[in-house]
């Protein structure tokens, strides 16, 4: 049995589920966010028998959790209370669902894609280029900070050469595109004091590079966008973007293995930029990166690698997925 964590309107988890249908693999789809009002929990330990896991989903599904290969942890959403909780109990409230759910994932003995601490570490911006940096990947001069001074010295530091910023989050409530600074918003660079902002020197790109990477398989496409498109970020363009395969260096590609297993991944999707010069620049590594935009133009077959690596449900050996340093 798989369990998939994700949710009904996540195109990625219907794909792979529909995989393992067709591959005869009995799996099933829990949404967080139907805990509690419609999903319950059910720990019990000190039985003769042995502990007990179930969940009970919003379906009215009982699903025996010892009886679970390998957990999806997709996109997990929040959990959602009981409207009718009043607000002055509802902080206490959602840390007991909390505490009682999340205890419930550190129990449950299988297979994850990936283990949700790893992937909660892994997203961490700044804990993603300290590693990538450390595996032997190039990436952008970086600067992160809420201090105004600091910002305002690490885009002195670039002159005459363009600085990028972006934000830590991409929720598809707040989106927020990497940008190029302008002469005009340094007069605002005051405000980073509010919250931290990434700055970036701007990496020139021939194409960007989408690598998805899930157990032994890894997939490159190049995703060029049209001449006059915005060169700062692909996804401003992507619908009139040319995408296709491509094959990274081995020591790239050894590399990217190489971070992979040191953030306790067994699935990433990692952006890249390809310079004229072509070097092969690391941007970030999404821990539940989508691949279906690539996968319909490339036709890479990424949801069937998915799929087989769940239901395989061990860890790939991967060779000489160590360290590396140097050129």
């Amino acid at each position: 049995m798989i369990l998939v964590v994700s949710h009904a309107d996540d195109d990625h988890a219907g794909a792979v589920l529909a995989e393992l249908d067709r591959l005869a693999v009995p799996a099933v789809l829990f949404d967080v966010a139907s805990f509690p009002q419609h999903a319950s929990v059910v720990l019990r330990y000190g039985d003769p028998t042995g502990a007990s896991l179930r969940l009970r989903d919003q379906h009215g599904r009982t699903i025996d959790l010892g009886a679970v290969s390998t957990v999806w942890w997709r996109r997990a959403r929040s959990i959602e209370l009981d409207p009718d909780v009043p607000a002055e109990e509802a902080p206490f409230t959602y840390n007991e669902c909390v505490e009682a759910l999340h205890g419930l994932w550190t129990t449950v003995d299988a297979f994850w894609v990936n283990e949700p601490a790893r992937d909660r570490a892994a997203a961490y911006k700044a804990h993603q280029l300290r590693v990538a940096e450390d595996v032997g990947l190039r990436i952008p001069r970086t600067a992160i900070t809420n201090d105004p001074d600091e910002a305002k010295a690490f885009i002195a530091e670039r002159r005459p050469q363009p600085t990028a910023y972006k934000c830590f989050s991409a929720t598809p409530e707040q989106w927020r595109e990497t940008r190029l600074l302008r002469p005009d918003e340094l007069a605002l660079l005051a405000h980073v004091q509010v919250a931290p902002v990434i700055f970036q020197e701007y990496v020139p790109a021939q194409a960007d590079l989408r690598v998805t990477i899930v157990g032994e398989h890894c997939f490159a496409a190049a995703i060029r966008s049209r001449h006059d498109a915005y060169p700062v970020d692909f996804r401003m363009d992507l619908a009139s973007a040319q995408v296709e395969p491509t094959t990274l260096p081995a020591q790239v590609e050894q590399r990217l293995r190489a971070l992979l297993e040191r953030l306790g991944l067994v699935y990433g999707a990692v952006d890249l930029r390809l310079t004229p010069q072509g070097e092969h620049v690391f941007l970030e590594v999404n821990t539940a990166g989508q691949w279906r935009f690539v996968e319909q133009r490339t036709r890479q077959p990424i949801t069937a690698a998915v799929a087989r690596t769940l239901a395989e449900g061990t860890t790939p050996v991967r060779a000489g997925a160590t360290a590396v340093h140097g050129s």
